[in-house]
């Protein structure tokens, strides 16, 4: 069986990586495609993940138009030559190589504020989403319980590096949280905003006086100089061993929150996402005590110190995680069997079929 999937970021490359090790150990031929991207290809290069380029990554949607042309050649190239039996991805390019090659493509999503559901489902075979997906997507909408960070940080196939406050140079019981700031330069975030610089400033200011700050900057303009926090810097692939240790993450960002709520760190997000339009994965991760969605400033600050103030936190939080991913989907199970019974003659069932929506 030949299994093609696209890595378009740095989460795609988690979400795919143990399926792609999984395959190949069963003796299947997989093939990555991502956009050249300096923090995609070096957890690529980290994983040892067999993967090829087809282009670069847009930071506008000006600049995806005028590139989408090349990409799409550059994908129907490649596709033909590889020929696969299985295509996974989560929006158009997924689709479109499916389309020019005649092959069942699967779509895995989690955003109904993102338009790749849109585009993708006329062409796609099936697409995936978490239960808590708040919108209807038809015939061809499945859904499994939990998230997509299932298939990377569900207890069968993550244990945390005990030895990582050693690698942060923090103490066996120093406090330390971590702060997560986005860069919005995703299509998806056209719009949306989160902390600006002067809150950035007061929360990490607040922040150290409870724990040691570690803060990870994804657009990398944040002068650390004269700031009471230091810069994450090590490896990427280090950053979940460094989440399940820490005490707290503060975020405006979306994606480590819910990998915070599946390590037990509690984790408070704030962002212009937050609502009653809100995605259903943060509600249902709300609802389970695991995070806390916010959308005033000043809330955030309250409850970051309320959190590290309380000496029960960590037992909570774990208890709650462990009661919320009893009845979690492993989806790189699930992603395995799905690509697998497109190579075998008998398909293979699930440990936990998916649930259709129609």
């Amino acid at each position: 069986m030949k299994c093609l999937i696209f890595n378009n970021t740095p989460a795609h490359v988690h979400q795919y990586k143990h399926a792609v090790q999984r395959l190949e150990d069963r003796g299947h031929d997989v093939l990555v495609f991502a956009r050249s991207d300096e923090f995609t290809e070096t957890l690529l290069s980290y994983h040892d993940l067999p993967y090829e380029t087809y282009g670069k990554r847009s930071e506008s949607l000006q600049s995806l138009a005028w590139e989408l042309p090349t990409h799409l050649y550059n994908i129907a190239r490649r596709v033909r030559k590889f020929d696969p039996d299985v295509i996974f991805g989560k929006g158009p390019y997924a689709a479109a190589a499916g389309l020019m090659s005649r092959t069942p493509s699967i779509a895995v999503l989690d955003s109904e504020t993102s338009f790749d559901h849109v585009v993708a489902r006329p062409f796609v075979r099936a697409i995936l989403t978490p239960s808590a997906f708040r919108k209807d997507l038809g015939s061809k909408h499945y859904k499994f319980s939990g998230v997509a960070e299932s298939a990377y940080l569900h207890p069968d196939v993550f244990e945390p590096d005990p030895s990582i406050r050693d690698d942060l140079g923090v103490g066996a019981d120093e406090p330390y949280a971590i702060v997560r700031l986005n860069a919005f330069n995703g299509h998806h975030d056209v719009g949306k905003k989160g902390f600006s610089l002067e809150q950035r400033r007061r929360l990490l200011s607040e922040l150290s006086e409870h724990a040691t700050i570690f803060v990870s900057d994804e657009g990398g303009k944040l002068d650390f100089d004269d700031l009471p926090a230091r810069r994450f810097d090590l490896h990427p692939a280090k950053m979940h061993d460094a989440l399940a240790a820490a005490d707290l993450l503060v975020a405006d960002t979306q994606t480590m929150v819910t990998e915070a709520a599946l390590l037990g760190t509690p984790a408070i997000r704030s962002n212009s996402f937050v609502g009653e339009a809100d995605m259903g994965n943060f509600i249902e991760l709300e609802e389970a005590g695991l995070i806390r969605n916010l959308e005033e400033f000043e809330a955030v600050l309250e409850q970051s110190r309320e959190l590290l103030a309380d000496d029960s936190t960590t037992e909570i939080w774990e208890r709650r995680r462990d009661e919320y991913v009893a009845d979690m989907d492993n989806l790189t199970e699930l992603i395995c069997n799905i690509a697998t019974s497109y190579g075998d003659t008998q398909p293979k069932q699930t440990a936990k079929p998916v649930t259709e929506v129609s």
